[in-house]
């Protein structure tokens, strides 16, 4: 039977054009790598407060990693490993009101007040997540070392001033690192939580382990009564990565996230420890 070449290369072409297709197709389909390992974080349940105490023990660290020890609807703190274990710091952070992401964009009126600053802590503003008021202080930080952070809350009418202290070991005192005031409406602190994050992303980071420990915490309440926070909802990022874990251990919560992490305890979980009863008066 005598096929004519025209019709080879058309069938080739064809065939060709199928392959391309699927090819196409299948690459599609392959999954995005994240470039980043997933956040995780721990919520505290909690009343309306005006001091939040809470303690962190990083047990392991790599550059580009956040163990934020103090959050709250307005802000955070707690401390960084920027580009190596020489290069770690304590970050505070006070939000603007607003959706915004460009700091130039928010009119004075409306912009986080800087009340206080130490002078050894740097001031400045961020955006591209919010936009608001930050503060930096040089820490050398070890792994293993327990670390205590404090804010303060003071309702000013429509605002609310935040103040971040840390606990000086060797000079046994309470460093007051910035107190940033900010439009809330008169809120005090809630929605309390801590969390682990790799802000590195560059894909190597989503394979390397962060761990840490979180503690002591108590809040005080706006009736002056203190609180310890003897629960935390476990949740993560929509990173879709499952090696993150989270659990408790001689009353304080751990979490860890990225590396060989294996998970055993599901998102949304409740976490909780049981209060040491004081004895009873003979």
């Amino acid at each position: 039977m005598k096929i004519e070449k025209s019709k080879i290369w058309a069938t080739r072409v064809v065939v060709s054009g199928l392959l391309v297709l699927a090819v196409g197709a299948a690459f599609a389909e392959e999954p995005k790598v994240p470039n980043a390992a997933r956040s995780v974080h721990l919520g505290f349940p909690a009343p309306d407060a005006t001091v939040f105490y809470n303690e962190v023990t990083v047990e392991e660290s790599v550059p580009g990693s956040y163990f934020m020890v103090c959050g709250f609807k307005h802000g955070y703190l707690g401390i960084q490993e920027l580009s190596g274990p020489e290069d770690k710091v304590v970050l505070f952070s006070i939000w603007d009101p607003g959706d915004q992401n460009d700091p130039n964009s928010v009119p004075a009126d409306r912009r986080v007040e800087v009340l206080h600053n130490d002078k050894d802590v740097r001031v400045g503003r961020f955006g591209n997540e919010g936009t608001g008021a930050q503060s930096f202080y040089k820490l050398k930080w070890q792994i293993g070392q327990t670390y205590r952070f404090c804010v303060k809350a003071t309702i000013e009418k429509s605002k609310t001033s935040f103040a971040a202290y840390l606990w000086l070991e060797e000079s046994k005192e309470w460093k007051h690192l910035a107190t940033f005031r900010t439009q809330t409406g008169g809120e005090p602190l809630r929605g309390l939580y801590s969390f682990l994050e790799d802000f590195r992303r560059d894909g190597r980071s989503a394979k390397q382990t962060r761990r840490a420990t979180f503690g002591n915490g108590w809040v005080q309440t706006t009736n002056g009564d203190w609180v310890s926070l003897t629960k935390a909802r476990f949740t993560g990022d929509g990173t879709p990565l499952d090696n993150i874990d989270a659990g408790v251990k001689d009353r304080r919560f751990w979490l860890v996230t990225g590396g060989d992490a294996k998970n055993h305890v599901p998102l949304k979980s409740m976490l909780s420890w049981v209060p040491v009863d004081l004895p009873s008066n003979p």
